[in-house]
This record gives C-alpha cells, structure tokens and sequence, in this order.
C-alpha cells in the first residue's frame, strides 16, 4: 500500500491540567475504571533540543559552508517517544532533567502546554545546561552532533536521574542499558505496571542477554533485526524472535523495509507484518514512534497482527517528516492515510483488510470549528509567548 540542586517542576497541576491539550481519541475509552493508574504510559530518560537541518543536497563538505532549505527544533531524546505516545491518546508521564536555560524551558513547555505530557516528576535543574543535538537530514538518512553533561543528582532521584518512586502507570517504557540496572523497572513491575522494553546498540561488544538484567521484569521486548541476532546468536530475525521468548514473554523485532515480526510465548501466537512503502525523508524517531504504536495497541486490547500494523504504518508516516518529536502523527494524520488509501483505485483489498481495524477509531475528516489537528511544537524557538 501506497536533579545536586534540583528546583521542583514549574506550575501547579491546576494549571498543567488547564494548559494541556490531549488527544481527542482515546483508545482505552471503553476499558477505563475509577480504580485506573492515573497514568497510561511512565517513561524516564534525556531531553535533548533538537534542530534539524532539512533540504540538504548532500552531507556536508569540510571546509565549506552548506545552506539548508529548512530548519525546525523541537523536543528529543526521550521526548520523541513521550510525544508519540500522546499524539495517540495515551495520559503520559515523563521524569526528566531539564535545564534551567531558555532551551529548558522551550522543551518543558512544548512538552506540557504543547502536546499534554504530565511533567510533575521532572525537574528543572539550575545552573544546567540543555543537552542539544544538531541533525542533518539528506538523502533519506541522517548525521547528527550532539553535546551535553550528564545533570547532578538529588536523593529523591536513583541512579541515572529517575525517580526511585515512579507513578503509577498501565505500562512504562525503558530503554536497556547493558551491564546497567534502573531500580524503578523492578519497581514498577512489582506494582503491576506492563513494562515495555528497547535496547540500543551494544557499544562494549558483548552482546549478552545476561547484561540485560532488568529483561527479567518487562512484558515485551522491541529490538531491531541486527540487535535480536547478535543477541541471540540466530541466523535469521524470525528465528532470534523465537529465542527471545526464552527470556521475555513477547518479542517483537523490527525488520526495517520489511516490516515487523513477533512472537507472543503466552499464547503461541506470532504475526509478521509487511511495511508500507513510502518515501522516506527522514528516519529519526521512527523507531519510538514505533514502539508507542505498539504500546497503544498492547493496552487497548488489540490482536498482535492489529498492533504490528498499527506500529508500522505510525512509523511510516512519521519519517514522511522530517525531526523525531516533531514528526509523530496523531489520529488527524492517521485517519488522513486511512480514507486516502481507500479512495485510491486498484488497492489490494487484502492489504487494505489488514487495517479495517481503523475504521471504528480514526475521527471524522475535519470540519470547521473543529479542534483537529493537536497543536505541534512550535517548529523554531524565540517567537515570543502568546499574551
């Protein structure tokens, strides 16, 4: 188909309730109780600022100087996969450091006021600076420079800056740091909280699943094609999937152009999903938008076919723009694709089966007086504050 010192978070939750503004589908409307979390999804990590340079003929040439067409900034790091997850109406947390700089407080209120992520256990740290990286997006690929110190610590925050104590949440996303444990992940398993797992590349070499303690405690594992086979020792992504189950109940592996496979040991299910073609300007961020895909359709109750699907075609429509926060769709853009492919003549209607499951969730085309579409990162950073 076609936190030393660490001051507490700005604002009261009055007015974090006020200035938000959510989704307006919500995917688990009709499997909410009063006795809920009051969260959907915690995550911790880095914010960095990102500025993207797009429109770039090449990569850049030492010792000239290249102009780009375009230029955005936005929320990184962690941020792009706690943007994700909002723009699909999940009630989202996020711990996280922020500087005290004007780059700070950019991230902290495009992150709250901009796209309704709680930021009640994020702190605004004085005398910190923000970590920034500089992304330079051409011929479908990416390089990016990045700099930053990591933030002092206070004792209310565990190693690595996240709190000891996370909120109460149905799922929480961690990345996994080899030869490292993050004391909240068996925390907020041991309290029922559903955790949803990735891993970057394994820069010591080791590949060793034993490295990966904290596995032991999450629901499902996320890892690319390259990573599931050096960790697992297997020929092949399928395979690797496969033995992955040993040690997480679900394994989902990415295969890039081809889609996505997983296998759920639970049940004995497995599905393998085709990716949808498209021109690809820039990939950052494709992969979080990815796995809060998948986390959506995971909470909401959805077969794991329904949820691969569902993950591939966010992150499909995510690198048709360019930035990682920036470009996370939301439910306008998602049924936008949906009718669009339907109007278009010849389609398979099998592929087109493969995602009838939208039809009951994407909203109406837009009309006037309508709140579509969310209101995005402002896409550059010194326009002054609306009065």
């Amino acid at each position: 188909m076609t936190a030393s010192t660490a001051s507490t978070g700005k604002g009261s939750s009055s007015d974090r309730e006020r200035r938000s503004c959510p989704a307006q589908v919500d995917p688990l409307s009709g499997l909410r109780a009063p006795d809920d979390p009051p969260w959907d999804v915690y995550l911790t990590g880095t914010v960095f600022l990102d500025i993207i340079f797009t429109g770039l003929e090449s990569a850049p040439v030492r010792g000239t100087e290249s102009w780009a067409r375009g230029m955005g900034s936005s929320p990184g790091g962690v941020a792009n996969m706690a943007t994700a997850l909002a723009r699909l109406g999940l009630r989202t947390s996020l711990a996280a450091a922020f500087g005290d700089d004007h780059y700070g407080e950019y991230c902290w209120d495009a992150l709250e006021q901009g796209e309704g992520i709680d930021l009640s256990a994020s702190r605004s740290v004085p005398g910190w600076h923000s970590p920034v990286t500089v992304s330079m997006a051409y011929e479908g690929e990416r390089t990016m420079v990045s700099h930053g110190h990591e933030p002092p610590l206070e004792t209310e925050f565990s190693e690595g800056g996240a709190p000891a104590c996370p909120p109460r949440a149905r799922a929480a996303v961690a990345s996994l740091t080899p030869g490292k444990q993050a004391p909240w992940v068996a925390q907020a398993a041991s309290e029922g909280t559903r955790i949803f797992a990735d891993v970057g590349w394994d820069e010591t070499g080791a590949w060793d699943l034993a490295g990966l303690a904290d596995l032991a405690h999450c629901e499902a594992f996320l890892p690319n094609a390259e990573e599931a086979m050096r960790y697992t020792g297997a020929a092949s992504p399928r395979a690797a999937a496969h033995a992955l189950t040993e040690h997480v109940p679900l394994a989902v592996v990415t295969l890039g152009a081809d889609g996505a496979y997983a296998v759920d040991r639970r049940t004995g299910e497995s599905a393998e999903v085709p990716a949808i073609a498209v021109e690809a300007l820039d990939p950052t961020g494709a992969g979080d938008v990815f796995v809060a895909g998948f986390v959506t359709g995971t909470l909401a109750g959805w077969p794991l076919a329904d949820r691969l699907a569902f993950a591939g075609l966010t992150a499909a429509l995510s690198v048709q723009e360019f930035g990682g926060s920036l470009s996370a769709p939301g439910w306008p853009e998602i049924g936008a694709w949906w009718r669009k492919v339907q109007s278009v003549e010849g389609q398979d209607p099998t592929a087109l089966n493969r995602y009838a499951f939208l039809a009951g969730l994407v909203p109406e085309e837009q009309g006037d007086g309508s709140p579509w579409p969310l209101r995005r990162a402002v896409p550059t950073i010194g326009f002054g504050r609306s009065t």
